[in-house]
Order: C-alpha cells, then sequence, then structure tokens
C-alpha cells in the first residue's frame, strides 16, 4: 500500500511531509499488519523468490564451480611443491656426491703418500741393517786387527831363551 491508500496517513500529515526526525521507521508497523492480505504476501514472497532464485541458483552453481577449481588448483600446487623440494634433494644428493668424489681423491692421494712413505721406510731400514753389518764386520775387522798386533806384540817381545 502507498502512502495515498492509508486514509489514516494522509489525515495525519495533511499538507506536509515527513523528515527522517519525526517518526521511527517501525512507527505504524504493528498498525499496518492487520491490513495486509496474507493472499498478497504470499505471491509477493514468490514473485520475490522467484525473481531472485535463478541468480542465486547461478551463484550457487558459480561457488561450488570455483571451489571445485580451488580444490584442484590446491592439489596441482601441492604436487608441484612435492615437485620443487624432489628437485632441492636432488641437489642435497649432487652436493653429497661431489663432496664424496673429493674426499674419494684425498684417501687415493693418502693411500699413495703411505705406499710411498712405506716405501721410503723399506729403503731406509734395509740402509740401516746394510750400515749397521758394515759397522759390525768393521768392528770385527778391527777386533781382529787389534788380537792379531796383540798377538804379534806378545810374539815381538823378548822371551828369555831356554837353558838348555
Amino acid at each position: 500500500m502507498s502512502v495515498a491508500e492509508r486514509p489514516e496517513e494522509a489525515a495525519a500529515s495533511p499538507g506536509r511531509s515527513r523528515g527522517p526526525s519525526d517518526a521511527s521507521p517501525d512507527e505504524g508497523v504493528v498498525e499496518d499488519l492487520p491490513l495486509i492480505d496474507e493472499k498478497a504476501v504470499e505471491q509477493l514472497t514468490e514473485g520475490l523468490i522467484s525473481h531472485y532464485l535463478p541468480d542465486l541458483q547461478r551463484s550457487k552453481s558459480a561457488l561450488q564451480e570455483l571451489t571445485q577449481n580451488q580444490v584442484v588448483l590446491l592439489e596441482t600446487l601441492e604436487q608441484e611443491i612435492s615437485k620443487f623440494k624432489e628437485c632441492n634433494s636432488i641437489l642435497d644428493i649432487n652436493a653429497l656426491f661431489s663432496e664424496a668424489k673429493h674426499y674419494h681423491s684425498k684417501l687415493v692421494n693418502i693411500r699413495n703418500e703411505m705406499m710411498m712413505l712405506h716405501e721410503k721406510t723399506s729403503k731406509l731400514k734395509k740402509r740401516a741393517l746394510k750400515l749397521q753389518q758394515k759397522r759390525q764386520k768393521e768392528e770385527l775387522e778391527r777386533e781382529q786387527q787389534r788380537e792379531k798386533e796383540l798377538e804379534r806384540e806378545k810374539q815381538l817381545t823378548a822371551k828369555p831363551a831356554r837353558r838348555t
């Protein structure tokens, strides 16, 4: 109902429009309720629903589609993240292999040095043994020479002649 259809409002304010401060928005609602026709309310409700329902249903289906697309995007994103993690682990593995190669070459160098040192020590041991044998031989020869000299001196010392 419009203002013109309500005689009590038209009579209450002849020639004067109501301002926002004159009345509350709920004023007159209780008085208007008995005047509202139930059939008209039902028809207005059906009209309102039939007017907005298709748009709401389309919005609902669009939202469902967007939600499904978001789920697909999230799954794809998770797969991509796992691929990146895999790539990082591959890089880590490559770093470990290069580090292992580096340490392997160090071990080979150490082994070669140890073999070289072993050969040098073996040669030094042989040389030391030869020197020791040579010294022992020289000492033995000196000892024998000394004994010969002592023997010779004994023989050279005057011996009293035997009286016969």
